[in-house]
């Protein structure tokens, strides 16, 4: 049996970022419009990308997305997936004695009520707590 890939391997892995036609309605896409699939290097970009204080919706970041590359709409399902491809592979580095400052600041876009949040393995008070520290600073 293959030995699991890490988040950081699943980032370097995945498929480039593509736009497909929405056979059905989907995800806020009707039948026949244009679907982004985005890329977890590209939702770290992104997040990479968010000022230092500020926080963002992943709506916004969909939105953006769709805007960027001539789509109707951004696929909310592989969006999610590739956040928290992105969060966790942070949270091996800040594992691993990286700190805060050196790692994709994950906290600016996932929001510690929300669904991505719930599926992290740091929880959402280390989201909320990452989000204090940087508006307090």
């Amino acid at each position: 049996m293959a030995a699991k890939k890490s988040w950081r391997q699943k980032i370097d892995s995945a498929p480039e970022p593509h736009v497909d036609r929405v056979a059905k309605d989907f995800g806020g896409g009707k039948a026949g419009e244009r679907m982004f699939i985005a890329s977890p290097k590209l939702v770290r970009d992104y997040v990479s990308s968010i000022p230092r204080g500020a926080t963002r919706e992943v709506l916004d970041m969909r939105r953006e997305f769709a805007t960027q590359n001539a789509a109707d709409v951004t696929c909310p399902i592989t969006s999610s997936i590739f956040l928290r491809i992105v969060s966790e592979a942070v949270i091996e580095e800040i594992s691993a004695g990286a700190r805060a400052d050196e790692v994709t600041p994950f906290w600016r876009l996932v929001a510690p009520g929300g669904p991505v949040a719930a599926k992290l393995s740091c929880g959402k008070n280390f989201i909320a707590g990452m989000r204090a520290r940087e508006t307090a600073a």
